[in-house]
């Protein structure tokens, strides 16, 4: 529970900070974002559970990665993340999950998923920033990417790229786990 709390607070901080160097009001950030002032003022003070899309489109909206939201200050130069350190962003209704492993730093941040998508589940995103190009190298199993109402079957072994300002959605297909690593990469933020 306390590290629950420790993280809301250090996402409050986040958003404030972040929406205070971009100039924008809660009024302005929740009109650009599509969530409600009430949400943000719960949020920038720490109260709350934010759902995975709600984070995705404040980030968006900020020009900056989801964990760059929920991160604390870095101190060390290498940083070692256990997938089992990192709780998950998303769960799906038959198991399927996807964490945030980590974001690297710079001008134009890369964000490091690890997704499990059960057989027969899938998760819908809404389009990204423009800019935003996505990469998902299967490791196990197999899935299906949606792209612009296309599909592309992706298999273990394999990697795929895409832009990611458009709706997409990943779905296990076949009758085991699909396990991949996906890569956001943010275009370059304000400096």
């Amino acid at each position: 529970m306390a590290e629950t709390e420790a993280a809301l607070r250090t996402l409050a901080h986040n958003v404030r900070a972040a929406r205070t160097r971009a100039g924008l009001s809660l009024d302005e950030l929740g009109r650009r974002a599509k969530v409600s002032k009430g949400a943000l003022v719960g949020l920038e003070k720490a109260q709350g559970n934010p759902n995975f899309a709600t984070l995705v489109r404040l980030a968006d909206t900020l020009g900056i990665s989801v964990s760059a939201l929920m991160e604390g200050r870095r101190e060390e130069r290498v940083r070692v993340v256990s997938a089992d350190a990192v709780m998950p962003l998303w769960k799906g209704e038959r198991g399927s999950e996807a964490r945030l492993m980590l974001t690297t730093s710079g001008p134009a941040p890369t964000e490091v998923w690890r997704w499990t998508l059960e057989p027969g589940e899938e998760y819908p995103s809404h389009p990204h920033q423009g800019g935003v190009t996505e990469t998902v190298s299967v490791t196990a199993g197999q899935m299906v990417l949606v792209v612009a109402d296309a599909e592309y079957r992706v298999k273990a072994g394999q990697t795929a790229t895409f832009d990611g300002d458009t709706a997409h959605t990943y779905r296990c297909s076949g009758t085991e786990t699909c396990h991949l690593i996906m890569t956001v990469h943010l275009p370059p933020g304000p400096a």
